[in-house]
């Protein structure tokens, strides 16, 4: 072992990917300086980056793995208004946001508890009640693999859209290893989205700051998502569609009860999935130890030994049935390992 580096050979991801799925790479490597990734990546350029294992699906066993460890946080800029901080990639997203609001600095609270690390943020572009980490990074900073090189991407380079990133669209090119964000000292709450006001009522915040936001979207999706310590699962696996205004109305039509949300532009409509995915009579659906969650259509879930395959023909049947009784495309939020969508 050497410092900054750590070598394991034969690794059984069970315990690095929060769907529990059973395969083991033959080389996993642990990077906490990144000064060393240049050398780690020498000795497996093809490893597959692990961003704490919660937007994979592995149907194969990847032939090695590379994890970023470093988890520092430190303050670029700062004025009366505003502060500039950057974070290791390797920090837990979720400690990163509470640390955050701790130090008074507001602007993640509606993304507290997504699971993941902070470097895997920008490439998901994550999103949870309103709010979609694009617009508070400044800039990422990455190892590229095709060039050899160093590179820093402002945010307007990174080709942020909903659920997607050029880092996305170029999976394996990419190692972020530190993330520039923008968070306010003044707080500019959002509360208008899925419940946020009534979970404040019930904890009785009648004049909410950014740590009550933060605790309400925790009970919110403690309420509705599954632990992953208790089973495996990735989170919500699908995307909400994006979809022709002129289509979403006439579903609308047909379906008065459908969530239809904003897209950006008055050409779009955002759709549920979940409501799409939970008509079709999904919802608490089990083959074998694969399933979806009885408390959330759009989470399939590992009930103990479900392999990635049959997850995958699981999340592909869904799909189907969905896309043959709403006409509506729906597609994976997780990066699918070993096979395609």
């Amino acid at each position: 072992m050497s410092t900054g580096l750590q070598i394991t050979r034969a690794l059984s991801l069970r315990t690095h990917n929060t769907f529990g799925i059973d395969v083991t790479t033959p080389l996993a490597l642990r990077v906490d300086d990144p000064a060393r990734l240049p050398e780690a990546l020498a000795m497996a350029p093809d490893a597959l980056i692990l961003g704490g294992g919660s937007n994979l699906l592995l149907v194969r066993a990847p032939d090695a793995v590379l994890e970023l460890a470093n988890d520092d946080i430190a303050v670029i800029a700062e004025n009366a208004d505003h502060v500039h901080v950057r974070c290791g990639a390797g920090a837990v997203w979720h400690d990163f946001v509470m640390a955050t609001l701790q130090r008074g600095w507001s602007g993640l609270e509606n993304l507290a508890l997504i699971p993941g690390a902070v470097g895997a943020s920008p490439i998901q572009n994550i999103g949870a009640y309103g709010v979609e980490v694009m617009e508070r990074i400044i800039a990422v900073d990455a190892w590229d693999r095709t060039d050899t090189r160093w590179v820093r991407f402002d945010n307007s380079d990174c080709a942020f859209t909903y659920r997607d990133s050029r880092f996305k669209h170029e999976p394996d090119r990419y190692v972020v290893t530190a993330v520039e964000f923008r968070l306010d000292r003044q707080p500019r709450l959002r509360l208008d989205y899925a419940g946020i006001r009534d979970e404040l009522a019930a904890m009785a915040r009648t004049n909410p700051n950014a740590r009550d936001i933060a605790d309400a979207v925790i009970r919110i999706r403690r309420r509705k998502l599954p632990d992953p310590a208790v089973i495996g699962n990735a989170g919500s696996f699908f995307k909400n569609p994006i979809v022709a205004a002129a289509v979403a109305e006439g579903l609308r039509s047909e379906h008065a009860d459908l969530p239809v949300f904003p897209a950006g532009s008055t050409e779009q409509r955002k759709l549920s999935a979940a409501w799409l995915i939970d008509r079709c009579g999904w919802k608490g659906h089990r083959d074998g130890d694969a399933g979806v969650s009885a408390g959330h259509a759009l989470v399939l879930v590992n009930h103990g030994h479900a392999t990635g395959a049959q997850l995958l023909d699981l999340a592909r049947r869904i799909a189907v049935s969905v896309r043959e009784r709403f006409g509506v495309a729906i597609e994976p939020e997780p990066r699918i390992i070993g096979s395609s969508w």
